[in-house]
């Protein structure tokens, strides 16, 4: 399995796979669909003919079936893409999946090994964007109502043998945050805890945010659960209660997600193993160049990332496969003969690793597994532990040429329980927060905060004669009174101050902006907070708001991170004026009245000018800083309006005035109204 897989041919295209020689190889998006300065997103034919000369050479060189290929389509193979099957379609024209006639957004395949007492079902699926538009607002996965519906049905196709189990695996391009509901607010994670799959595994984040970028799935039941907005831990424990042991009991719903890191950058590629129900993956590093040889421990399973609620369960009821339980496995491809292959257990029982096993396996010779099979026999009631930690594994393999590989050690818990993983807070950010969901409320939270920062204090100086001065402020030495005062004095620049109010409504009731959406054509689109609206192929009708929320990457950083401080800044530079002229008349002796009129050079050189000049230096000083930052806010606010203009070909001017001048223009006024005489 491979994420992003443009760019293979750099490293010895196709020779890597050899000694897998797996049944189905998937790859979660194909090609950059980006310019050289990653600011334009569109179809690029050059780069299509590209990548199917290079599949084919992988093909070719690898020995593999074609048949047995999968390239999902992902975001990328979407930019700019009008309607599927179009002629900006190339993912249709020159994918495997196009050339194999594979046109569907489901396909499934159905493997039956062990004599037909076992099934297992894989199910991939397209939850690309009907409309494609142009980055950066194509980012999330849109499932339709439809395509959940034949997603249920495929995984639905073997529940009426009960008596030969099912393994199920669901493949995608978008994690599930990442993955927008559907129009009747069902989403692609109510499917799959309804049918508890062994895993879902996808790609589109890569590795640049993290390697735990995984994340284990239970159903909760409460109808107010902070589980629509957040998961905080990579796993979750299920909630106490009594164990249920009638086969007549309904089964756990869960399921592991597992995204994985990407081919063009990080060189990386996920091998799965299905050993008599139980789903384990290794993942391979090809930065260092292709490996000899490959071990995938199949059982017991990497606590972390693999345990699951069911697996307790079914061993705490003891209905569990016991010949499942009775060896230690592991898989293993190499390109030379292999002569050795040993399994080592620790006990860190008392903080060292203490071998406990150190046996040598034996090969199984099972056909149907397309690696090596190896085995050896263990009591695994003795490594029942209440810790999930507690016992490492880790496997030794050594070739017939002298080459010896060693796995990772890896904790296991025979008896089904989590290890305990933490995210960093990136991993948390991208796999833990779910984006569709979090996107409405963080939007009105941050239009009312802005909104209420701006009319809160027009309305206190409007009802109340009390105003806050900074003799107030160095009373109180309080945090609040400070920024009351900066608020409170941007409401004395009135023209500034019905700017920035004038802008939020604008931001809220008209588009910010017009460009171009799709990869050729003339017809343009406009996009609002809540989406954009662009014509159909046919042009008949119109698509209202589609890529939402897909345009939070837009919208959210433009209020957080540039109206909000230009708001502040404005504020301040009014205020250090106001705590200016306090300053200067507690000096100076004069009366309010007179500070107008004065010379600031009567300042410097005024009988105590020594006092005087440390107060205007400390003044001055702080007035540059507020500078400074109005011009970072600016830079930040034409760097991405530079990038919006090249995204969608538009002229600042003409397609998206107001958002591009509303704020430096306010920020200008600004500093001019609050300069010193």
């Amino acid at each position: 399995m491979m994420d992003y897989i443009f760019g293979i041919k750099t490293v010895h295209k196709g020779d890597w796979l050899y000694p897998l020689q797996k049944r189905t190889l998937l790859c979660y998006g194909t090609v950059d669909g980006k310019s050289k300065d990653w600011l334009v997103m569109k179809q690029n034919e050059e780069e299509w003919v590209e990548y199917k000369n290079v599949m084919e050479d992988v093909v070719k060189r690898s020995g593999l079936d074609k048949n047995i290929f999968y390239d999902l389509r992902g975001n990328h193979d979407n930019f700019g893409v009008p309607v599927i099957g179009g002629l900006l379609d190339f993912y249709s024209k020159y994918s495997i999946n196009g050339q194999l006639g594979r046109s569907g957004h489901v396909n499934s395949v159905t493997l039956t090994l062990q004599a037909g007492k076992r099934k297992y079902l894989f199910v991939g699926l397209d939850s690309t964007m009907s409309v494609g538009l142009r980055g950066p607002t194509n980012l999330f996965g849109h499932p339709t109502d439809q395509l959940l519906a034949e997603v249920d049905l495929e995984l639905s196709q073997w529940d009426s043998q009960p008596l030969k189990p099912a393994s199920k695996i669901s493949f995608g391009h978008f994690p599930l945050s990442f993955s927008a509901s559907s129009q009747s607010g069902k989403t692609l994670k109510d499917i799959f805890l309804k049918h508890s799959l062994s895993a879902y595994v996808c790609g589109h984040l890569h590795s640049r945010f993290g390697k735990n970028l995984k994340r284990y799935h239970l159903s909760s039941h409460r109808f107010l659960s902070s589980q629509k907005f957040f998961q905080f831990n990579l796993n979750q424990n299920p909630s106490e209660g009594s164990k249920n042991c009638s086969f007549g009991a309904p089964p756990v719903q869960e399921f592991w997600e597992w995204e994985m890191g990407d081919w063009r950058k990080t060189r990386a590629m996920r091998i799965l193993a299905i050993d008599r129900g139980h789903v384990s993956f290794a993942d391979i590093d090809f930065k260092s160049g292709s490996k000899k040889t490959i071990i995938l421990p199949t059982f017991p399973l990497d606590s972390r990332f693999m345990s699951t609620s069911s697996s307790h369960h079914e061993y705490e009821c003891e209905h569990m496969l016991p010949s499942s339980y009775e060896t230690v496995r592991a898989l293993v491809f190499s390109v030379s003969p292999i002569v050795s292959v040993v399994a080592k257990i620790y006990d860190t029982r008392y903080e060292n690793l203490d071998i406990v096993v150190d046996a040598p396996m034996t090969n199984l010779g099972d056909e149907s597994s397309r690696g090596d099979l190896y085995a050896v026999p263990w009591n695994y009631k003795a490594f029942q532990d209440p810790s999930a930690d507690r016992f490492w594994l880790q496997i030794e393999a050594t070739d017939i040429m002298g080459r010896t590989t060693i796995t990772e050690l890896r904790p296991f818990s025979v008896n089904g329980l989590h290890g305990k993983v933490s995210w960093t807070w990136k991993e948390f950010f991208v796999m833990g927060c779910q984006w569709e969901a979090l996107y409405y409320p963080i939007l009105w939270v941050s239009l009312y905060f802005l909104l209420l920062i701006l009319l809160i204090p027009r309305a206190f100086l409007f009802f109340s004669r009390k105003q806050i001065t900074y003799k107030n402020v160095l009373a109180s030495k309080g945090f609040i009174s400070g920024v009351g005062l900066v608020l409170q004095e941007l409401c004395n620049v009135p023209i500034a101050w019905f700017g920035f109010l004038g802008y939020l409504f604008y931001l809220i009731l008209f588009p910010w902006f017009t460009g171009q959406v799709f990869t050729d054509g003339e017809d343009k689109g406009y996009m609002t907070y809540m989406g954009w609206a662009v014509k159909s192929s046919d042009n008949k009708s119109n698509h209202d708001y589609i890529g939402s929320p897909d345009v939070m990457v837009v919208v959210l950083p433009h209020l957080i991170f540039v109206v909000l401080p230009a708001i502040l800044s404005s504020g301040a530079l009014a205020a250090e004026r106001v705590v200016h002229r306090g300053k200067f008349l507690s000096v100076s002796g004069k009366k309010k009245d007179d500070y107008s009129g004065l010379d600031q050079r009567s300042v410097r050189y005024d009988s105590r000018g020594n006092r005087r000049s440390k107060f205007h230096f400390g003044g001055h000083w702080i007035r540059l800083i507020l500078l400074v930052l109005c011009l970072v806010i600016c830079w930040k606010h034409f760097k991405n309006c530079r990038a919006l203009m090249k995204a969608y070909e538009m002229n600042p001017l003409l397609h998206f005035p107001v958002y591009t001048l509303g704020i430096p223009l306010l920020l200008v006024y600004v500093i001019h109204k609050t300069k010193r005489n």
